[in-house]
């Protein structure tokens, strides 16, 4: 992770130096967003695991320095679509952890299906404000991050809808006790490092 953080920044400086704004402007901006989730979970006294950190600092690498700073969406044709659909998955457990959290981790108060729909909420509504983001880059910097445009963007939220349903079932089947498989086991990595969040959460944390 550091690697990648020195590599933006010094990418960023030489660009500015240069005087390659976009180059400069992608750069540090990939810097700020990969820098946003240590910076947060300090401010809240959160405990992000490593696998958490590394995903998050790869995807904002992979999406905005490599997609358009190396213009991969136009490269590979399958990386737009892996990306969407993998930050909606994350994000949608994301919600999922934070909706949990305001049970205190009590299994028997939370109720699965609820908390699966704020799951795939979170996950569609991250979605659809990214949609956004690359309109307002578009429109105001000239860059061409929708592609074809409406066709983009509705193939995009519906790989948000999808990712955003495997992250909702995953954690109904984790409040229902049932084998939530490799993302299961991500939501009893961050459950059991910040266990004082989930106090009443005793059955997987032994």
């Amino acid at each position: 992770m550091l690697i990648i953080w020195t590599l933006l920044l010094l990418t960023g400086l030489i660009s500015l130096g240069l005087a390659r704004w976009s180059l400069a402007f992608v750069s540090l901006t990939t810097l700020s967003l990969a820098l946003v989730p240590p910076l947060l979970a300090a401010r809240w006294s959160l405990t992000l695991p490593l696998p958490f950190l590394l995903f998050t600092t790869l995807f904002c690498f992979a999406s905005i320095f490599l997609g358009e700073a190396f213009d991969f969406y136009e490269r590979l044709w399958w990386w737009d679509l892996a990306l969407h659909g993998s930050s909606a998955v994350g994000f949608g457990l994301m919600g999922f952890l934070f909706a949990f959290m305001l049970f205190e981790g009590d299994r028997f108060a939370a109720p699965p299906s609820a908390i699966a729909l704020i799951s795939f909420c979170v996950a569609m509504t991250v979605g659809a404000t990214w949609e956004i983001f690359e309109f307002t880059m578009d429109a105001g910097l000239g860059m061409n991050m929708q592609k074809s445009g409406l066709s983009d963007t509705m193939g995009d939220l519906i790989l948000n809808a999808f990712g955003g349903l495997i992250a909702s079932v995953t954690g109904y089947l984790y409040l229902r006790q049932s084998p939530a498989g490799l993302l299961g086991r991500g939501l009893s990595q961050f459950i059991k490092v910040n266990s004082r969040l989930y106090r009443k959460y005793k059955n997987r944390l032994k």
